[in-house]
């Protein structure tokens, strides 16, 4: 068995280690406080930094003695440029601030014996902070078929949740372990050794971050017999018990308190009445593994404000614990608009003029060395105080997507107060000119309140969805329901979730983008929310697919140039997403057998005119897939045998990098996960590295070039684990994979049940964790031998569905009827001559999302392909939509779509009745027809 899941890469970055830091899992709200007017549920100032204990909704600001007031002058002294006699004036706004951080950790596994020398335990943990479950199996004696099974009820630890037929699911448990607060989970699991479990199979999963985690790039395993122990992926080899160096020392201590082995007069029930085979008695071991993880780090930053009647200016403290070097563009502003000014000198230390519309200054590290700090004098007159900050990192900080704004009092407020009010050694009342901030601040918090209670209903949603699926796949009733039943309750399933969409989609805000200046300090701008993300790599459902070339197209020279040409027409015809050849340097000219992937100079054309033409498209409105080769690659460099397998350019990879089981050319990786292409060096994709680079290239591509998908050759040739891997990545728009093989025949004509070759591709898509979708190969082959043979019956699969992958799971198919390798001059499974017009009437009115070959398009079936696409978006026709099969038979196929548009193909005989719509007539051509409700 192999798991959707795949270890995070992040150890291959810089990991960085804060003993200091403190993580929360939530926003601390922001305060508004003045100094030295504390209570218990007050943001409170502790040796430099800020503590939190459950801070008030409500903001008091109140005056301040002067000797609090003196302190903290005399302590911000040194950062000050000048100095001045203060008022007892001063009052303090505290700012939360979110940061990502890579924080180090471990995952342990100890094996110990339990109360007697035939039960043992099984421990596995997490030193980090996150929403961790175990998600295992095991692997039974003499089971020569699967690695993973179900295991037996009694090793289930209470809450585990059955995972279809081969796996469990069982959360981590949180502990609170030592003084320094470390934050540990565990799961302990318990079994018999005179069971018949060969092998405990595991990954961990983080459902925070949606991230899984093994062993070497496979699944864990601890073996319970002596033939597995060899195993490369096998646990507990160094045996006895080691301890966790440096600040997580205490932990191993923790776990090896535990209890003796204590003899029992009870006997004990065995698992299974299968015994095992004889082997070495179990043996206990400790092993661990280092993992990274980005975290959110809750920091802030605080700001008093005094003002001296004598001297007329403002004092403007800043305090904050982010850690290392800490820059602060700021300035000044006259009124609510807020427009950034440069004050007049003094200026503090390591201060500049930045584009002349602010300045920039690098904050003065705090004595204890926690956090940073800064004294601004402001000359009076100005109505406020903005800033942004800028950590070591190149993070920003902002407030709430705007500049952060600190009002400063006007002397109109000091000349207010009662001589009276001062003599007595009052504080000025500066309330008034917080006001806004206050607001700002309440705002803040009433929408955090709101997102935690979205969140929190989500979360609801989620678990009672959860749920139902568990209760359908673990049920009695389930298993003993029929084929037909089982089916009809998936595709009421389908279609909630395409009722559910139209929903999210239609209250999905729209927003637009401003042009903004001044882009690296972000001062000024008005950062908008992003439109909700619908689907990652799926789309909106309502695309419509150009393939953008032909086998010959790389003949010219200047593709890219000829394709820009064409860019509004396409735009025109309704085109929504094109998909464009493979860019790399190739040892074929067609592009698919790369070479050095960084270099983007091919026979389609230049990596300006590549930029170019996807600019072009952006322009138009039409999104860009990019065609990526990730299963093999052509070597530079011959090894010592003379065979071809050592890598060159910016990826300059050796054997290790290739499976081992491909037989010509020695690669020293692992064994491959899928089909091996035997034409090139197949590349392995469990090997650490090739991940990262892989990611790294796919992410330059997003960024640099512009792409915003992925056409994925050959994904056959690797587990859709990585896939899903390289997506969450690169967080496409649209994805979609190449995954062709044969359907079934019997003696040389097509069977009518197709659904073992649609599982296939639902199977792959499946282990991509739906974030891409696939070709619907299925439906390209049916639609052939309906045509051939005028059998048009079987566009009706046996439950009265459409028979291809998009009559089970619509929303992930691609449909098309030609594309570069089937048509073109290749021609290795050419449509029906003659009869193209069908199948684009076929998959222009159904679910799923459709794809154009660029040869039909600019040929004579141009306007009516035009006309379809037409008909299909005028009538909201998308990848979810309900099909309605009306007639089947062996000379017409006719269907109703959404209750909007019918259609029919074949020379037999249809018209949509009448009923609660009036039918108009659209469209007709040579043995196709469609209508539209009016």
């Amino acid at each position: 068995m192999v798991s959707i899941a795949l270890e995070p890469l992040l150890h291959h970055q810089a990991a960085i280690r804060h003993a200091n830091h403190r993580i929360y899992p939530k926003l601390a709200k922001a305060t508004l406080f003045t100094s030295n007017c504390f209570s218990s549920r007050s943001l409170i100032r502790t040796g430099g930094r800020l503590s939190t204990f459950k801070p008030r909704r409500s903001f008091a600001v109140s005056a301040c003695s002067a000797s609090a007031s003196a302190s903290a002058s005399a302590s911000a002294s040194a950062s000050a440029t000048s100095t001045s006699t203060t008022t007892d004036e001063s009052a303090e706004i505290i700012y939360p601030l979110k940061r990502r951080e890579m924080v180090e950790g471990k995952i342990f596994i100890r094996l110990d014996q339990g109360k007697n020398a035939d039960n043992w335990k099984l421990t596995v943990g997490c030193s980090l902070p996150g929403k961790w479950v175990l998600h295992w199996g095991v692997h039974y004696l003499h089971d020569m078929g699967s690695e993973w099974d179900q295991p037996p009820v009694k090793m289930r630890p209470p809450g585990s949740v059955a995972i279809k037929d081969y796996a469990i699911e069982t959360p981590l448990k949180k502990l609170a372990v030592g003084e320094g607060g470390y934050c540990l989970h565990e799961v302990k699991i318990d079994f018999n050794s005179n069971s018949s479990v060969a092998a405990i199979n595991f990954v961990l999963k983080d459902e925070e971050t949606g991230c899984w985690y093994q062993h070497r790039g496979r699944d864990f395993k601890v073996p319970l017999v002596d033939y597995l122990r060899n195993d490369r992926n096998a646990v507990g080899s160094r045996m006895g018990f080691g301890l966790w160096p440096g600040a997580l020392e205490h932990l191993s201590s923790i776990f090896l308190k535990t209890e003796a082995p204590q003899p029992t007069s009870e006997g004990n029930s065995k698992e299974s009445a299968e015994p095992m085979e004889p082997s070495k008695p179990l043996e206990g071991f400790y092993e661990e593994q280092s993992i990274v993880k980005e975290v959110i780090v809750d920091n802030s930053v605080s700001i008093s404000v005094r003002k001296s009647p004598e001297t007329a200016k403002h004092l403007v403290y800043l305090d904050s614990d982010l850690p290392g070097d800490v820059v602060i563009h700021w300035g000044v502003c006259r009124d609510n608009n807020k427009k950034w000014e440069i004050p007049a000198a003094p200026y503090p230390p390591d201060t500049e003029v930045f584009k002349n519309k602010a300045l920039r200054t690098l904050l003065q590290p705090k004595e204890d060395g926690h956090g940073v700090r800064g004294l601004f004098t402001i000359d009076d007159g100005y109505h406020g105080f903005l800033f942004v900050l800028k950590s070591k990192d190149d993070t920003w900080f902002k407030f709430m997507g705007k500049d952060f704004f600190v009002p400063l009092p006007s002397s109109r407020s000091l000349s207010a107060q009662s001589e009276d009010q001062q003599s007595k050694g009052k504080g000025i009342d500066i309330a008034s000119e917080l006001h806004l901030c206050s607001k700002d601040l309440d705002n803040a918090i009433k929408e955090e309140n709101e997102e935690v209670s979205q969140t929190s209903h989500t979360d609801v949603i989620i678990n009672e969805i959860r749920s139902l699926v568990t209760d359908i796949s673990t049920g009695k009733d389930w298993k003993t329901k029929s084929k037909e039943a089982q089916e009809s309750i998936l595709r009421e399933i389908e279609k909630l979730a395409a009722e559910a969409y139209k929903m999210f989609r239609g209250s999905s805000p729209t927003f637009t983008e401003e042009n903004v200046s001044m882009t690296e300090a972000g001062l000024a701008e008005e950062v908008m929310r992003p439109p909700v993300k619908t689907s990652s790599g799926t789309g909106s459902g309502y695309e419509i697919l150009c393939q953008g070339f032909n086998w010959e197209s790389h003949r010219s020279g200047r593709w890219y140039m000829e394709l820009q040409e064409k860019a509004e027409a396409l735009s025109s015809l309704g085109f929504t997403i094109i998909w464009l050849p493979p860019p790399t340097e190739s040892v074929s000219p067609e592009g698919y057998m790369p070479k050095d992937l960084y270099n983007l100079n091919s026979r389609y054309g230049t990596t300006d005119e590549l930029k170019a033409v996807v600019g072009k498209f952006h322009e138009v409105g039409i999104k860009v897939l990019g065609d990526v080769v990730l299963n093999h690659r052509c070597a530079h460099y011959q090894n010592q045998n003379g065979v071809w397998n050592i890598f060159g350019g910016r990826l300059s990879w050796d054997d290790r990098a290739i499976v081992a089981d491909d037989p010509h050319f020695q690669g020293r990786g692992n064994k491959s996960s899928g089909d091996n292409f035997h034409a090139a060096p197949n590349i392995d994709h469990s090997q650490d590295f090739v991940r990262k680079d892989l990611k790294e290239w796919l992410c330059w591509l997003r960024k640099d070039i512009g792409y915003d998908g992925w056409r994925l050759d050959f994904v056959r040739g690797f587990w859709g684990g990585y896939v899903k891997d390289y997506l969450d990545a690169t967080e496409p728009y649209f994805a979609v994979g190449e995954y062709w093989d044969s359907l079934s025949y019997t003696y040389g004509e097509m069977d009518y049940n197709q659904d073992a070759h649609r599982q296939r591709i639902i199977d792959w898509i499946n282990a991509t964790g739906g974030t891409a979708g696939a070709f619907d190969v299925t439906t390209k082959g049916i639609l052939h031998s309906v045509l051939e043979r005028c059998e048009y019956w079987r566009l009706s699969d046996s439950k009265g569905k459409p028979p291809g992958v998009v009559g089970w799971w619509p929303s992930r198919a691609v449909t098309f009827i030609e594309n570069h390798d089937t048509g073109s001059t290749q021609g290795h499974w050419r449509f029906p001559g003659g009869k193209e017009m069908q199948g684009y009437a076929y998959i222009l009115t159904h679910p799923g999302t459709p794809a154009v070959f660029y040869d039909h398009i600019f040929s004579n079936y141009q306007s009516e392909i035009s006309a379809l696409i037409s008909l299909r978006n005028r009538n909201m026709i998308n990848c979810r939509s309900i099909v309605q099969i009306s007639k089947a038979e062996r000379d017409v196929y006719a269907a109703i779509i959404d209750d909007k548009v019918a259609m029919k193909i074949g020379p037999g005989y249809f018209e949509p009745p009448n009923g609660p719509h009036h039918w108009s007539s659209v469209i007709e051509g040579k043995d196709y027809k469609a209508w539209e409700a009016v």
